[in-house]
């Protein structure tokens, strides 16, 4: 999928704008110039990150997982909330999300020791091998999904990102 829509030099998104102008000139179209290629771009995104991951019998919600226990370092454990809170999903998704993990030899779950109460899940030594070799791909995957922007531009890109989200945000809660 290029982008570009067949027949013509435009891309999808620019189509989409022109087509509106044509149909309700009395709009303004111009912020599809921005979420439109924001979503679509999305959409690339998550194809082509999804596939090494579904290669090693995982969703992205089971790397998610695995990359936040990888990140807080070793001994490489979090509570299911925790786990909630560096995800950004429910605590009933993260659930499940652990159930399929552990089935799969890649967590354990472990009581706390102080507190019966607060179970931790824990990277098993196969799960540590799993994301440690999935995140290096899935960094070269990304290095080459961003080969056509300079390092300055990634920079601005990125940079610009911070402050849509920043909006989307604010916008959110009005």
């Amino acid at each position: 999928m290029t982008g570009r829509v067949q027949g013509t030099g435009a891309d999808a998104v620019s189509r989409v704008i022109e087509e509106w102008h044509r149909e309700r000139p009395d709009l303004d179209p111009s912020p599809i110039e921005v979420l439109g290629r924001l979503h679509r771009s999305f959409l690339l995104y998550q194809t082509q990150t999804s596939r090494p991951v579904a290669a090693a019998g995982l969703s992205l919600a089971g790397f998610d997982v695995l990359a936040a226990l990888r990140r807080s370092g070793d001994p490489y454990r979090l509570t299911a909330g925790e786990l909630a809170a560096a995800s950004l999903v429910s605590s009933a998704g993260v659930t499940l999300r652990l159930d399929r993990l552990e089935g799969e030899g890649l967590i354990v779950r472990e009581r706390d020791a102080k507190d019966r109460r607060v179970v931790h899940c824990r990277l098993t030594p196969a799960g540590l091998h799993l994301i440690d070799r999935l995140f290096a791909e899935h960094l070269d995957n990304e290095r080459r999904m961003l080969a056509a922007l300079k390092p300055k531009e990634r920079t601005q890109l990125a940079s610009l990102l911070e402050k849509l989200e920043r909006s989307l945000s604010d916008a959110q809660e009005q």
